[in-house]
């Protein structure tokens, strides 16, 4: 019997160094469990799916990594990166000199430009005095909420959110008179019942390469230049296989690698 106990123990030690080791060797891949269409959505059982979670599985098996999406608050991706609770962050985070003085970043693998939505009653544009007077919605932690500040405090109020669907759904509602974020993500919305009824593009606001960024790239930790390597070889391989072009094909009649100031 000792011998079967001391056997078993030893089975059962060697299965969870099993399960510590297949632990290990996952990539968590951080993202905002909220839906931005048609980047991320969720479907009725719960998964997600959208043109990103299909670029971010393409460059996971282009890579021979193990991903899995987990879920965290917009504004904990960049400290739960740094406290190793997760990975990487694909999230259509921006690539911007404020965010890499507390993480690294892939190459890009998207670029759209960033636009403002308003009431279809109300005749503005995408500039400081066209929004003189309104109240801009933006998401909270992201690239638009900086723009605005940087260039539409002196005219509009800016109002910030959780999530940019609060925004959205303040804009419909007509709490707010506009809101900026990529513009990809603002077609989605004024093309879904809520948006088509109240609301139309605005415009394309004036670039700012500084605030803005060259594009959305993987956020990773500063000492991880072994999974940053991974990554951008992965995206330059998804390019050239065809497989990018295969994924966006399906969502959009553009490639949205693009050269334009964009995302979160």
């Amino acid at each position: 019997m000792k011998t079967f106990f001391k056997t078993a123990a030893a089975a059962a030690l060697i299965a969870l160094a099993g399960v510590a080791s297949a632990s290990a060797q996952q990539t968590k891949v951080g993202f905002s469990p909220e839906a931005y269409p048609p980047f991320y959505s969720q479907d009725a059982s719960g998964a997600w799916g959208g043109w990103e979670v299909e670029i971010v599985n393409a460059i996971c098996a282009e890579a021979k990594l193990d991903c899995v999406l987990t879920p965290i608050p917009w504004d904990g991706l960049i400290p739960g990166l740094n406290s190793k609770k997760i990975d990487a962050i694909m999230n259509s985070m921006s690539i911007t000199a404020d965010r890499m003085k507390e993480i690294d970043f892939s190459d890009k693998y998207y670029n759209t430009p960033t636009g403002v939505a308003g009431a279809k009653d109300q005749t503005f544009d995408a500039s400081p005095a066209g929004l003189k007077g309104k109240i801009i919605g933006v998401q909270v932690s992201t690239v638009h909420a900086a723009y605005a500040k940087k260039h539409f405090t002196e005219a509009a109020e800016i109002k910030e959110y959780q999530t940019q669907d609060e925004a959205n759904q303040d804009l419909a509602a007509g709490r707010i008179d506009a809101t900026q974020a990529d513009s990809i993500a603002l077609d989605a919305f004024l093309k879904s019942d809520q948006g088509k009824g109240c609301c139309d593009m605005k415009g394309i606001v004036a670039p700012d390469d500084e605030v803005l960024g060259p594009g959305v790239g993987a956020g990773v930790r500063k000492d991880d230049a072994e999974l940053k390597g991974k990554i951008n070889a992965a995206i330059k391989a998804i390019r050239d296989n065809g497989k990018y072009a295969e994924i966006t094909k399906k969502y959009f009649d553009f490639d949205v690698y693009g050269e334009a100031a964009q995302s979160n």
